[in-house]
C-alpha cells in the first residue's frame, strides 16, 4: 500500500467515526478518565441523588461506556462541607455534580433567587425561571464563574418541620432552633421571623434533632420522607412553599473540553432527560390534588399544617424586609425579570 493511499485509509476511518459519534482510537482518547467523580450531598434513596444516578447510566449508555461516573454521596469528596462544592467543581477536585442553587449560592450570588423568601408561589412559578429566560441568564452567570452547566432538577419546596409545636404564626416560631444551610439570607430570613437560625451541615444535622439539640429545620418532603424525621422528634409539619431548591447539572470546564464534541452532545443530552426525570421524582405526591405525599406522612403521627392564603401572607410580610435587602444583593434587574416571568406563568 504506498503511503498515500495509506494517508486516504486512516483519514477516511477517523471521519467515519466522528460522523458516527463513537470514539477514535486510543491516542485521541487520551485524555479521558477511566472514571469520572460525581458528588452529591445526597444518596440515590432521594430524588436528587436518583438524578445523579440516572444521568451516570445515562452518560454511560450513550457514550458505549466511555464515559463512566462514580457517584460520591454525601458530599465525600470535600468531606462533607457541601457549601465548598461549587469552588472544589471549578478547581478540578470534582469532576461533574448535580448542585444546589442555594449551597453555590455563595460563590454564586445570583443564585440567591431562588432563596428569595416566598418568590415562587407554586411549580409554574419554578418552572417560568428555569425553563425561561431567567435560567438561561443564570446559566450563563455559571459558565462565566468557570463551570459547564446542562440542565435543571429539583431539591424542592423547603417546608418547616419542628419537634416543639405547630407552626401557623410568625410568633409560633419565636425562640425555635433551626437548621439552615450556610447562606446568609437563611439566616436573615429565620431572624426576620424571630427564630433562631443555626446553620449546619444535613450530616450534622440529624444527629442533633434526635438529641433535642435542634428543634427543627427546612426542607423538601422528599427529603423527610426519606430521611424519615419523624423518628428523629420531626412531629410538626407546616406547608408554606417559602422557598423552592432547584438542582444544577454542571461538568467542570477542563473535563468537558476533554471529551469529544459527539461525547459533549451525548452528555448533555443524558442531563437534559435525567433533569426532567428527576424533577417528577421530586414532585411525586405533591404536585398532585390533595398531595397524597402529606396524607402518607400524616399517618405516620405527623401533625401537618396548611396554611391559609391570609396565615401565608402573614409570613410573606414579616419576612419582606429581607426580600427588599437581597433584591439588591442579587441584583434587581435579575430579581424583576423574575417577578415579570412569574407573573406571566401559566398554571
Amino acid at each position: 500500500m504506498t503511503l498515500r493511499r495509506t494517508v486516504l485509509t486512516l483519514a477516511a476511518a477517523a471521519t467515519a467515526a466522528l460522523t458516527l459519534g463513537t470514539a477514535l482510537p486510543a491516542a485521541a482518547q487520551s485524555n479521558y478518565k477511566s472514571e469520572y467523580r460525581m458528588s452529591l450531598v445526597v444518596g440515590t434513596a432521594f430524588p436528587w441523588g436518583k438524578g445523579g444516578e440516572i444521568w451516570a447510566n445515562k452518560v454511560r449508555e450513550k457514550t458505549n461506556g466511555r464515559i463512566n461516573i462514580k457517584l460520591y454521596p454525601g458530599v465525600s469528596l470535600i468531606q462533607g462541607d457541601q457549601t465548598r462544592e461549587f469552588s472544589a467543581l471549578r478547581q478540578g477536585v470534582i469532576d461533574m455534580a448535580v448542585g444546589s442553587t442555594i449551597n453555590w449560592s455563595p460563590q454564586v450570588k445570583q443564585l440567591n433567587l431562588f432563596s428569595m423568601p416566598f418568590l415562587m408561589p407554586d411549580y409554574a412559578a419554578i418552572d417560568a425561571l428555569t425553563q425561561g429566560e431567567v435560567g438561561k441568564d443564570l446559566f450563563k452567570t455559571l459558565e462565566n464563574a468557570g463551570v459547564v452547566p446542562l440542565a435543571w432538577g429539583e431539591n424542592g419546596y423547603r417546608e418547616l418541620t419542628n419537634s416543639k409545636r405547630p407552626v401557623r404564626t410568625p410568633n409560633d416560631l419565636k425562640g425555635l432552633k433551626i437548621r439552615v444551610v450556610g447562606s446568609p439570607l437563611f439566616v436573615d430570613t429565620f431572624t426576620a421571623l424571630g427564630a433562631n437560625p443555626t446553620q449546619m451541615s444535613w450530616a450534622d444535622a440529624q444527629p442533633a434533632f434526635a438529641s433535642g439539640a435542634v428543634d427543627g429545620q427546612e426542607n423538601p418532603m422528599s427529603i423527610f420522607t426519606a430521611a424519615k424525621l419523624q423518628n428523629v422528634g420531626q412531629k410538626n409539619v407546616t406547608m408554606w412553599g417559602y422557598v423552592a431548591d432547584p438542582l444544577v447539572f454542571v461538568v467542570n470546564k477542563d473535563i468537558w473540553n476533554s471529551w469529544t464534541p459527539a461525547d459533549r452532545e451525548a452528555v448533555r443530552q443524558a442531563a437534559i432527560e435525567a433533569g426532567k426525570e428527576e424533577v417528577a421524582i421530586a414532585r411525586k405526591g405533591l404536585a398532585e390534588p390533595g398531595q397524597p405525599l402529606m396524607k402518607d406522612i400524616a399517618a405516620l403521627g405527623v401533625n401537618v399544617v396548611q396554611l391559609s392564603p391570609a396565615e401565608r401572607d402573614a409570613f410573606v410580610k414579616a419576612t419582606r424586609s429581607v426580600y427588599n435587602k437581597w433584591k439588591g444583593q442579587i441584583g434587581n434587574d435579575l430579581v424583576t425579570k423574575a417577578e415579570k416571568a412569574i407573573a406571566a406563568r401559566k398554571p
